[in-house]
């Protein structure tokens, strides 16, 4: 029932309406939700909507920041550790406890992956290389995997390559140059 403020679609102020109502549930994109609720507020009947938005945890399962793969022959963890600090230039890996046990199944997450950590293991990793890890983190290991901070800036250096690969297939006469510079702050002795 409307007060004197209300403008009804349907009857009249201070006149009790009854009508059947339509729920409708849309999965939607987070980046999409305030141009859903703008049509929503201006499409509606009501003066005021009732709506509720769930957070899912399940959003695009296929896709997301990391990676896990297989090496094709398993590395002991010494050998591993010391391609990984070649390979991505780091200046020194902070690891939880080693395990004893070979490495070939490898779970990769540039950045600050600590939230990614309970993933790694339910993927079975024998090692997950990532950065920005605190002290609790590696308690989280749980010696089911090896944790592995490898460094901010080493585990995003060679991210620019594949974002130019990119580029360079869609955009192929556009001229790329890469900076020399570094921009890393930390710095090891």
């Amino acid at each position: 029932m409307g007060n004197e403020d209300s403008n009804p679609q349907l009857g009249e102020r201070f006149e009790f309406v009854e009508t059947p109502e339509i729920k409708i549930e849309v999965t939607f994109e987070k980046q999409l939700q305030s141009n859903i609720l703008k049509a929503l507020f201006k499409n509606h009947v009501y003066e005021e909507v009732a709506y509720e938005i769930y957070d899912l945890q399940n959003t695009h399962q296929n896709i997301g920041l990391g990676m896990i793969g297989e090496l094709e022959k398993p590395m002991n963890e010494d050998h591993f550790f010391a391609f990984v600090k070649d390979k991505m230039q780091c200046g020194g890996i902070r690891h939880s406890i080693l395990r004893g046990k070979p490495i070939q199944k490898v779970a990769v997450l540039g950045g600050s992956g600590s939230f990614a950590i309970k993933i790694a293991i339910q993927a079975n990793a024998d090692v997950f290389l990532t950065s920005d890890l605190k002290y609790h983190n590696f308690y989280e290991a749980e010696n089911q995997l090896v944790l592995a901070d490898i460094g901010h800036f080493e585990s995003e250096r060679f991210t620019k390559n594949y974002i130019v690969d990119f580029l360079k297939k869609k955009i192929p006469n556009f001229a790329i140059i890469f900076s020399e510079e570094n921009t890393n702050p930390v710095k090891y002795l």
